[in-house]
């Protein structure tokens, strides 16, 4: 018979690892104007769903943007996305061979597109060997996620 777990018993956390990837990017500032750009993706086990998208350099203070690592998969086969982030896949047909993110917030919208082959290669070669997909929610510590929302 396989053991009973409770939301209350503690489960041993997992050692937590991450992965990064620094990508040459453009940020779009019209339809025929563009500056490159320094990013860092970063994935970490400990938040198993999410990704986070760093501008370096100049455009530091565009920030960090999290979202789902799945929308970014997504995003790599078809549109994707509804709100703040939405992304596009290469689209040859219209020129354009590149992942493109669309991030939306505080009255402003940021077009940055970005190597689409690097992107899915870190996906599939680090973030997902880290933390399968669809295994995400094994990592997560139900009890002290419901701990914190009854606290």
């Amino acid at each position: 018979m396989p053991p009973h777990h409770s939301l209350s018993s503690p489960q041993p956390r997992p050692e937590v690892t991450s992965t990064g990837i620094v990508l040459d990017a453009r940020l779009v500032l019209g339809e025929h104007e563009s500056v490159d750009i320094p990013v860092r993706f970063g994935y970490r086990s400990d938040d198993p769903f999410a990704v986070a998208l760093e501008f370096l350099g100049p455009a530091a203070e565009a920030g960090t943007w999290q979202f789902s690592r799945d929308l970014l998969w997504e995003g790599l086969q078809k549109p994707a996305g509804l709100g703040n982030v939405r992304i596009w896949p290469p689209c040859t047909c219209h020129g354009r061979a590149s992942l493109r993110i669309m991030l939306r917030g505080c009255g402003s919208v940021v077009l940055v597109d970005l190597p689409s082959r690097q992107v899915r290669r870190w996906l599939r070669r680090e973030t997902f060997t880290l933390v399968p997909q669809g295994s995400e929610d094994t990592l997560i510590d139900w009890a002290a996620e419901l701990d914190g929302l009854t606290a």
